[in-house]
């Protein structure tokens, strides 16, 4: 067998979003599966649309995701000689020709058919045929160039994900393969590159079924070798809608912005339409041994927020409170929240992570020890009452003298709430209130203790 090379290929007219990102993660698995070759190519002839910035977002995204490419990445636009060279050699052999039929002739052919409720088609005017007279190239036109496609037969594929897929070449008129001003078309380009960069297996999207055809007879054309082509299904919402910004379709740097771990997106990205029994958590060595074409399904994947935030989850609280740490410090560091002036920033991650499905949120419950607290009005006037405030000044009074330490403290609170005749809440509910402003935290002891000593002091003080 050939050397395993895939690609990934995206046009840089928009962030990498969620489709996206799981193409290259499928093409990228696929080639370390098989010890192959992962190629990056940037398809930028869409110059209108194409920016720099969007290159960078795409850049950034495979960085994110850690979907490092072997080769590349190469751009389209620099590669105009060559695709202009391989036009001239269809032009020589027949493959190709030249077409002078103007936007207006072009336009008024396809009202005509539209008009008889026929499928609107070149109608090969200019397709050289044996026994034709073409007419006279008309002055002052620049011509379009033509692939001159097959009339008779079928062609047609195995899909590693949908099957056999055939089209008749009847229903394929001769497609534009560079334009009146000499610039080459997306499916002229793909066909070229594909050759020229030895891609063995094609992994993209379902909505380029309808190029396939056309590429694989420009392909054979040029006495290249068809690769094996697996068409991904779309990617649904939450709600079963075609995935939208609402729902998930935004750049996959969104997901660092909002918290996520690239692991537990890589791991959501690849049950996306492939499967391996029923396994949900595994790890990037794990899914590259285990991938292969043959468990993608053909119908659309769905996408689960509720999931992905639960795998995300997961994959913090497998995390050592250093790295977790490291990756929420960033985070409190950009609101301008100073860590190294508090308690140990691993041990509060730790404490709240549990909690938490996402860094944003971590940082959000962690923030509070590095902050001023100021308790609201309505949290104090329902917890700081006549009858917690004697078990209160009790308790300021022993965490003088008690070890610094969970155990001693939670002792504390006991003797404390056992010498008033009160129950845990009582005084649990306040201290909290005091402390970080809420009432729904982890154990009141640890959040006591992580506090340090001066900082529940003075908090006592201050609203007793």
């Amino acid at each position: 067998m050939k050397p395993v090379r895939t690609r990934f290929a995206p046009s840089p007219t928009g962030y990498l979003h969620i489709g996206g990102a799981r193409t290259a993660l499928f093409s990228w698995a696929y080639a370390r599966r098989h010890g192959g070759t992962f190629v990056l190519r940037i398809e930028d002839t869409d110059v209108a649309r194409s920016t720099p910035e969007a290159v960078q977002a795409i850049l950034d995204g495979m960085a994110w995701l850690d979907l490092g490419h072997d080769e590349g990445p190469f751009y389209q636009m620099q590669r105009m000689d060559r695709y202009k060279e391989v036009i001239q050699q269809m032009l020589a052999a027949g493959t190709a020709y030249y077409c002078y039929t103007t936007r207006e002739e072009l336009d008024a052919l396809r009202a005509e058919q539209e008009a008889r409720k026929e499928k609107p088609r070149y109608d090969g005017r200019w397709r050289p045929e044996e026994g034709k007279t073409l007419p006279q190239p008309p002055a002052g036109v620049s011509p379009a160039i033509r692939f001159r496609n097959p009339k008779d037969g079928v062609v047609a594929w195995d899909d590693a994900v949908k099957g056999r897929v055939e089209f008749a070449n009847s229903e394929l008129d001769d497609l534009i393969i560079a334009r009146a001003d000499g610039t080459p078309t997306y499916n002229f380009c793909v066909v070229v590159d594909d050759w020229d960069m030895g891609i063995t297996h094609v992994i993209r999207g379902d909505d380029h079924v309808n190029n396939t055809p056309r590429q694989i007879n420009i392909l054979k054309a040029l006495g290249g070798e068809v690769p094996t082509y697996a068409h991904l299904s779309m990617i649904l919402g939450d709600d079963g809608a075609k995935l939208s910004k609402r729902h998930g379709a935004v750049s996959v740097m969104q997901y660092d912005d909002d918290g996520y771990l690239p692991e537990a997106v890589i791991n959501y990205l690849a049950r996306l339409g492939w499967s391996h029994g029923d396994d949900e958590v595994f790890s990037r060595q794990q899914f590259v041994e285990w991938f292969d074409l043959d468990h993608i399904t053909a119908s659309a994947a769905q996408f689960n927020t509720e999931k992905l935030l639960w795998l995300n989850q997961h994959y913090m609280k497998q995390l050592p409170a250093t790295e977790l740490a490291a990756r929420v410090k960033p985070r409190l560091a950009a609101r301008g929240v100073d860590t190294d002036n508090g308690p140990s920033l691993e041990k509060a991650v730790a404490l709240y992570v549990d909690r938490c499905n996402t860094l944003n949120v971590l940082a959000d419950a962690v923030e509070v020890f590095y902050t001023p607290v100021t308790p609201s009005a309505e949290l104090l006037a329902q917890h700081l009452t006549d009858e917690t405030r004697p078990a209160l000044a009790d308790f300021a009074a022993g965490i003088a003298g008690v070890a610094w330490e969970i155990p001693a403290i939670a002792a504390l609170i006991k003797e404390t709430i056992a010498k008033h005749g009160l129950k845990m809440p009582k005084l649990a509910m306040p201290l909290r209130a005091l402390l970080v402003g809420q009432t729904q935290t982890p154990s009141v002891d640890a959040v006591i203790e992580l506090s340090g000593r001066e900082r529940v002091a003075a908090a006592l003080k201050k609203y007793l």
